[in-house]
């Protein structure tokens, strides 16, 4: 069933799927099971449909590419290493955009003020219902002063590319990225969806004015 393709893993074991999609390694359930089809209907997997326990199921797109991963088993958020060797990075000054190319190292350079995509190497599919939030590291903040402009930034479950990550240089030297390196979090997060009403809006408490919220 694999030949000639990537074959799938599970993002709780960074396993690969057997042949019938079975459950991951270490008795961890996943809900992408290939199901037989209905009369006059084409199956769709488990987590499609609302059913089963849900999975995060990604595609490495390079054959050393460290998986999305958890440091503790407390931890909310998946690590999430700069996948830059062999590749070309957009970044952008706010006024103009470029490529450049990363060194035959596997570093990338970002001077103050300026914005770049960093890719992480794979694509995934989040079960419906669910975003991952992408978040920088404290300590990539911190000690470095690099920043996710929009932070944090949302991936959507149906978004079908590879994930990346932008970051800014918000400190006043140069900040040089490195293959492999962790520059930022994903966490997991269900959301609601609504429908848009229209109708008249009124006061109900004394508040007035504003951005929105009392932050």
């Amino acid at each position: 069933m694999w030949a000639g393709i990537e074959r799938p893993v599970c993002l709780a074991t960074a396993t690969p799927f057997s042949e019938n999609w079975g459950p991951c390694d270490r008795g961890i359930p996943v809900s992408e099971k290939r199901l037989a089809p209905s009369e006059g209907a084409t199956a769709r997997p488990a987590a499609d449909r609302g059913e089963g326990a849900a999975a995060v199921i990604f595609e490495a797109l390079h054959d050393d590419l460290v998986p999305p991963e958890r440091a503790t088993t407390g931890a909310a958020g998946y690590d999430l290493r700069a996948y830059l060797r062999g590749r070309r990075v957009r970044v952008s000054t706010g006024e103009a955009e470029e490529e450049r190319a990363v060194t035959d190292a596997g570093e990338l350079d970002l001077e103050p003020g300026v914005t770049a995509l960093i890719p992480l190497g794979f694509r995934a599919r989040l079960p419906r219902g669910f975003e991952a939030q992408i978040r920088i590291r404290s300590s990539v903040a911190f000690r470095r002063g690099l920043m996710i402009p929009n932070a944090p930034g949302t991936i959507d479950s149906d978004y079908p590319d590879e994930w990346m990550v932008m970051l800014r240089n918000d400190s006043t030297r140069t900040v040089t990225l490195s293959h492999g390196e962790r520059i930022a979090q994903a966490v997991l997060h269900r959301f609601s969806v609504l429908p848009w009403t229209e109708g008249a809006v009124a006061q109900t408490t004394d508040r007035k004015g504003g951005f929105g919220s009392t932050g």
